[in-house]
């Protein structure tokens, strides 16, 4: 099963990050939510972006906050080892797309729900 951690989680229903995460579970994706506001997605609490934490067995990192507060982060998602990160509409950046390259790490301009949809995940 597909690990995924959803960076920019909210509990909020009408976020974007909310309704991947409902899809991710309707496809039966195990997923990990973190984010910056603590909160429950679906009965999983949402782990804390400020502490780093270790998840292990990421395949794929899928991201709902701006470029510009990617910066902060850019170790912390190349500490997570995925296969790949999902830039979801308005969330593309050139410069960490760049540097996941480099590390072997696939880049992609996608729509999470979109891929889920149309089973391309």
């Amino acid at each position: 099963m597909k690990k995924t951690v959803i960076i920019g989680a909210s509990e909020n229903r009408s976020r974007y990050a909310y309704l991947a995460a409902e899809m991710l579970h309707e496809y039966k994706n195990e997923f990990v939510p973190v984010g910056v506001k603590a909160g429950e997605v679906l009965g999983k609490q949402i782990l804390d972006l400020k502490k780093k934490p270790a998840i292990p067995d990421v395949d794929t990192v899928t991201l709902y906050i701006s470029p510009t507060n990617q910066q902060a982060w850019y170790d912390y998602i190349l500490s997570l080892k995925p296969k790949r990160v999902i830039f979801n509409p308005g969330t593309e950046n050139p410069e960490l797309e760049s540097i996941l390259t480099e590390n072997k790490i696939e880049a992609l301009e996608a729509c999470t729900l979109v891929l889920l949809r149309s089973n391309q995940y």
